[in-house]
């Protein structure tokens, strides 16, 4: 009896919904970035990029609608990832007979949890320390600590993601095998995606702590960096101990 499943047959319903929630939460996001980032608050790239301030230490000017937007915007995202883990645990209290009732499916062998998601759970979590420090350096004015910090999460944040590309490339199941796979595959890179924004915008506030252009008082885009990073962590936590540990 064959046991894989096409990845568009299996639980076609949930498949739209996470389609449908994706491109409208996609949607929202670049419609209120615009709003409260560019067309609201012009002003900051005028004031940051003139050329009178252009070669000295320039204050960045960033209002509440900023943090607010940010804010909503972290709200859209948790709600995709919702929708996630809402397949996941659907799945996993009702299993079907093609799967052998059985969760996980009798056919699949399962990643060991103690392996390599372990170890990017100690990654993840130590590069939301070293980031911690690296923002409290800055309020402090410790420019060299901050920056100290700041390589350090960079690298865990690399380290972490070729991690996740090796286990990727040694699963054992692909994302055609069963919802099992589907859901892990969906959930997981997801979550590397992510990482990879975030491992980005850590490199770009790398580069503006070396130019100067965060303050004690004005640093609003580090912090909207640090934010990012630890939603990042809590996520992975809940992704570690639903589908890695429970799931397995």
């Amino acid at each position: 009896m064959a046991y894989n499943c096409s990845f568009w047959s299996i639980n076609d319903y949930l498949w739209r919904c996470f389609i449908y929630a994706w491109l409208y939460w996609r949607f929202i996001f670049i419609k209120i970035w615009f709003l409260y980032d560019y067309l609201y608050d012009d002003r900051v790239v005028k004031r940051y990029y003139s050329w009178r301030y252009l070669w000295r230490t320039t204050y960045l000017y960033c209002s509440k609608r900023s943090s607010y937007g940010y804010v909503v915007i972290h709200c859209f995202r948790s709600y995709v990832l919702f929708a996630f883990f809402w397949a996941f645990f659907h799945s996993s209290f009702n299993p079907q007979l093609v799967l052998g009732n059985v969760w996980p499916p009798l056919f699949l062998t399962i990643l060991d949890t103690w392996a390599v998601p372990f170890l990017n759970t100690v990654i993840l979590l130590t590069s939301g320390a070293t980031i911690t420090v690296a923002h409290h350096a800055i309020v402090w004015g410790s420019k060299s600590y901050a920056i100290i910090g700041l390589i350090c999460t960079i690298a865990l944040a690399i380290v972490f993601t070729g991690l996740q590309a090796f286990e990727y490339v040694t699963a054992p199941f692909n994302i055609s095998d069963s919802v099992y796979g589907a859901c892990f595959y969906m959930t997981t890179g997801f979550h590397g995606f992510h990482v990879f924004i975030g491992t980005c915008f850590l490199t770009v506030c790398l580069v503006r702590l070396y130019f100067n252009h965060f303050t004690r008082e004005h640093h609003f885009g580090f912090e909207a960096a640090a934010w990012y990073w630890h939603f990042v962590d809590v996520v992975w936590l809940f992704l570690f101990v639903t589908i890695y540990w429970w799931g397995s």
